[in-house]
């Protein structure tokens, strides 16, 4: 309601001495006195109610998403018109409160489309995206939010409320899974979950909140009486500060929930994901087997909006294919509410094996029929766009995993292509990894005019988004910037710095950057000179010490192996006095242009880097060449698909090098490069084949 303003006004005129007197009764006013009253009484008011209107739309407007770390590592912020985006965006307010929001419906939710050919989806894709993704928007609106005969009145009993997470986020009575009741007590069989199906099968997910403290022994008694035996998690336990999930396995030992006996067996950290193994028993009954159960959690999904890539999301998913045994129950599926990122999975699993059956996909069909057994599965509009994304991913680029056994076969087939349609061939392979789009709308802060001279070559700068950002120095702009880029590695994220070789101006920025970010290790894979140009200049001392800026590096001693040289550095940030040692391998014998003659040394060097960081605490490892991409972008690459082969046997260098293109352009710059990898991982394989666990 529009308050009224009261304005009072008291008309004065000046008496001669130049003091305010009131007017006498019976004596006329001036007349210029009423009008002037009446504009100061108009302004007065309008001003009012502008101060109104403010103060009311300053209370009323929802929080907006910002960013205060150094950089959005491996996701995107969507920043939506509405204010506010996330899969999971809940309200700021005491924890028993919080409620998810749940975007605006559109009036032309009757709306339908229909399924799509897989030839088709590149094209759908683009059109869908054009206009900041106004037609996703369209598509995603039109949905049914859910069921409208569906009723929660089990969930909403009041011995049931406490149970749930958020209460706008309830489970259907006709779809909930419903546990044994205990000890008689018809609200013991309450969970927050639902039965979802598959593509064709019917069931075959069950489809859950994040536990809670008090709900753990529920959710431990779904698993065993649902003959659970996969467990897919897609949140951290804490997001922006905020808690998404209570933890409800143990760390090491064992630990009884309720009526289930959980025990660790064992446990593998990798990049995008952790794989959790665990021997589950009922606890009150000793006759029942005990049960394996693999919990997978997906790591790298930011709560406020979706991964930078499918390319983890559908690695993921084949791990959970592959482990999933055949006749187990559903597979568990939850993030924080069990709605967003949990339906964004379970459509990409059912729409991937839609692809493979009918060569089709059906995105809007599958989640307007699944959201009939689970309310507001698929949370936001970027969600929405991303399963189309996964799928074209897919369609595009397919399965290109391998298992070592198979290797030699599919480098005979990719160095012998006779059809010139063919696509298999190692030109054709690589000719996909160079149309991928160079995001230059992603490169303002190397392209700035203060920042360009700090670039050695212009087409190959950071992208802002992993760009290894350095402090500012007091006073002076842009002093924040070094040409390098965060780089994942097979286990752990931002593994790597990759960088140009220093300039003559950017040197005190290199050994900043190296000290910033504690490296231990520096790669390097160029000469300081080749053919006569200058390809890197040489900041370290050949013999005693050299300062850069506020640092200095002392040679402790320099030793020539077969095809690198170690130098052993002290580098000193001089005005504190505090050192740190720093291992520089150099690698001899990879020319500029083509490839080293043999791939033994790179396994050397490869290894002998792993063993330092073991040694050093796993800090980033600076790797550079000249520019920072090819020779850079083949020994991470090569790096990253070794410690894999050594884990698990397989290898996907399609894959490896996609990804790596997306955190720095031109990594892995030439195909004699990208097969290069190839062959080295068969020349690590023929060695190392006879007591390695590769088959």
């Amino acid at each position: 309601m529009v308050p009224l303003l009261f304005l009072v006004a008291t008309t004065t005129t000046p008496n001669s001495s130049g003091n305010a007197s009131h007017a006498q009764e019976g004596v006329s006013p001036s007349p210029h006195v009423l009008p002037t009253v009446l504009v100061l009484s108009l302004l007065l008011l309008i001003i009012g109610l502008l101060a109104w209107y403010f103060l009311r739309l300053k209370g009323q407007k929802k929080p907006v998403v910002t960013t205060v770390d150094k950089k959005v590592p491996n996701g995107i912020l969507e920043e939506q018109e509405f204010g506010y985006s996330t899969e999971s965006l809940y309200t700021t307010v005491p924890p028993e409160q919080q409620t998810v929001v749940l975007l605006p419906r559109s009036p032309s939710a009757s709306k339908t489309y229909l399924p799509i050919p897989v030839e088709q989806l590149e094209d759908e894709y683009r059109i869908r995206s054009a206009d900041d993704g106004k037609l996703f928007r369209e598509e995603y609106n039109s949905l049914p939010g859910g069921n409208a005969q569906g009723t929660y009145e089990e969930a909403n009993k009041d011995a049931n409320k406490e149970k749930n997470r958020y209460p706008n986020i309830l489970p259907y009575d006709h779809s909930r899974v419903v546990l044994t009741q205990l000890n008689g007590n018809p609200c013991s069989d309450y969970v927050n979950a639902s039965y979802v199906d598959g593509y064709t099968e019917k069931n075959k997910f069950i489809a859950a909140q994040g536990p809670k403290e008090d709900t753990l022994a529920d959710f431990w008694r779904m698993i065993w009486e649902q003959k659970v035996a996969t467990v897919v998690m897609l949140t951290n336990l804490k997001e922006r500060k905020e808690d998404k999930c209570c933890q409800y396995w143990p760390d090491q030992g064992c630990w009884t929930y309720g009526s289930v006996r959980v025990a660790v067996e064992d446990f593998t950290v990798l990049v995008d994901y952790t794989i959790r193994k665990f021997c589950i028993q009922y606890s009150s009954d000793a006759a029942k087997t005990p049960r394996p159960l693999t919990q997978l959690h997906f790591t790298s999904w930011p709560d406020f909006g979706v991964p930078f890539s499918p390319i983890g999301m559908l690695k993921f998913l084949k791990k959970v294919k592959a482990v999933n045994p055949p006749f187990s129950g559903p597979i568990v599926v939850h993030c924080s509410a069990g709605v967003g990122r949990t339906g964004t999975f379970i459509v990409i699993d059912a729409m991937i094996d839609m692809m493979h059956e009918e060569q089709k996909v059906d995105v809007f069909g599958f989640v307007s029929r699944i959201r009939e057994q689970r309310s507001q599965l698929i949370q936001t509009d970027m969600q929405y766009s991303f399963v189309y994304q996964a799928l074209l991913e897919y369609y595009l680029y397919g399965d290109t995993e391998l298992d070592v056994s198979s290797l030699e076969g599919h480098l005979h087939k990719l160095h012998n292509t006779f059809n010139s349609g063919d696509r298999v061939g190692l030109e054709e392979e690589f000719k996909k990894l160079t149309n991928m789009r160079i995001m230059k709308e992603n490169m303002r802060t190397g392209n700035l005019p203060a920042n360009m001279k700090k670039n050695r070559v212009l087409q190959i700068i950071p992208y802002d988004f992993n760009r290894v950002i350095l402090s500012m120095r007091r006073g002076q702009e842009f002093t924040d910037y070094v040409n390098a880029s965060f780089i994942d590695g097979y286990r752990q994220k931002d593994y790597y710095i990759a960088t140009q070789g220093p300039l003559p101006h950017t040197v005190d920025d290199f050994w900043r950057m190296v000290w910033e970010w504690k490296c231990h290790s520096i790669v390097m894979l160029t000469e300081v000179q080749e053919r006569e140009q200058d390809k890197c200049y040489q900041y370290w001392p050949t013999e005693e010490s050299i300062s850069h800026g506020d640092y200095t590096v002392e040679l402790k001693g320099d030793t020539l192996c077969d095809t690198f040289s170690l130098r052993d550095l002290v580098l000193t940030y001089t005005p504190d006095k505090q050192t740190r040692v720093i291992r520089h391998f150099h690698f001899h014998g990879w020319p500029e242009i083509g490839i080293p003659a043999e791939g033994k040394g790179m396994i050397d060097i490869i290894a002998s880097v792993q063993r330092q960081q073991q040694q050093s605490g796993n800090h980033p490892i600076v790797v550079h060449c000249s520019a920072g991409a090819g020779r850079t972008g083949t020994f991470i690459a090569l790096s990253n698909i070794l410690e894999r082969v050594k884990a698990e046997g397989l290898l996907d260098v399609f894959q490896t090098v996609k990804s790596l293109r997306m955190q720095r352009p031109h990594m892995v710059q030439t195909v004699e490069q990208y097969d290069f990898c190839y062959r080295v991982v068969q020349d690590f394989v023929d060695i190392y084949s006879d007591y390695a666990n590769f088959k």
